[in-house]
């Protein structure tokens, strides 16, 4: 089994890149063979989530033919293995989006779950990565402009004939002003697969170069995403069982705060 599951949204700031680092992250814990690919050309972001801003090889030299598939992976210190892109205008100039497509045997042959991180909306560069997926995820806000927009991507997905595994809600904060999760299950008409709650920890792992699944594995945000890494390769994963105890949340806190003093 070797599939291509691309991460998209209609809208940017959702949550998309950091969603895919996790599920990622989450497979990888769970002994899946996976990579994630930042095929989010016009805005990068997975290589600096994990400190691998600008890579010597990475996919703009494959797509501008100058390198092989298998010679821009790269192994976080986690384990997570990744293809960055360019940060560099001058690469993005160089790069036609619609070439990806010709790499798709090429990045099923580098691992059993390929996660694409597209880039946002539904320009050329996004409908170019999602015409490569297998499998098609939309990240979505529990408000109205991001519930709006996922319906059109997920649309335009069905008009090109892609599956769709899902919606993953994120920064949910169960409070009276977001939409219901049967509400917008009713109004995209999709499984929910998920709902990712607003969490500090995500912005501390980022700061700390590295997924929330690995920096803080019992969080509440870490563990949404273990579940629905866990549903999606179809394990067993017990997420009241993972839960910190009472010394955990000590010791955490203490460690975040000695952390922060020395910034």
């Amino acid at each position: 089994m070797h599939k291509i599951i691309v991460i998209t949204s209609g809208k940017g700031g959702v949550g998309k890149t950091t969603t895919a680092i996790n599920l990622g992250a989450a497979i990888n814990q769970f002994g899946g063979d996976v990579v994630v690919i930042d095929a989010n050309l016009s805005t990068p972001n997975v290589g600096v989530h994990l400190n691998s801003p600008e890579a010597p090889v990475n996919l703009n030299h494959v797509l501008s033919d100058k390198a092989e598939v298998f010679e821009a992976v790269y192994e976080h210190e986690s384990g997570l293995k990744i293809i960055p892109s360019s940060l560099s205008i001058k690469e993005l100039k160089k790069i036609r989006p619609e070439k990806m497509k010709d790499y798709r045997k090429d990045f099923r042959k580098i691992a059993d779950y390929i996660i694409m991180d597209s880039s946002a909306g539904l320009g050329t560069e996004a409908l170019s990565v999602i015409d490569v997926a297998d499998e098609i995820i939309i990240v979505s806000n529990p408000e109205m402009p991001a519930i709006t927009d996922a319906l059109k991507t997920i649309r335009i997905a069905e008009q090109m004939r892609k599956p769709i595994i899902g919606v993953i809600i994120t920064r949910v904060r169960k409070n009276d002003a977001e939409l219901q999760p049967d509400v917008v299950r009713d109004m995209l008409e999709v499984p929910i697969l998920g709902m990712v709650p607003e969490d500090s920890t995500i912005q501390e792992a980022l700061s700390m170069k590295n997924a929330v699944v690995h920096t803080h594995p019992k969080s509440a945000s870490a563990r949404a995403y273990k579940e629905i890494a866990a549903r999606i390769m179809g394990v067993k994963y017990d997420s009241e069982k993972d839960t910190e105890n009472i010394l955990e949340k000590i010791l955490r806190k203490f460690k975040i705060t000695k952390w922060e003093k020395k910034r």
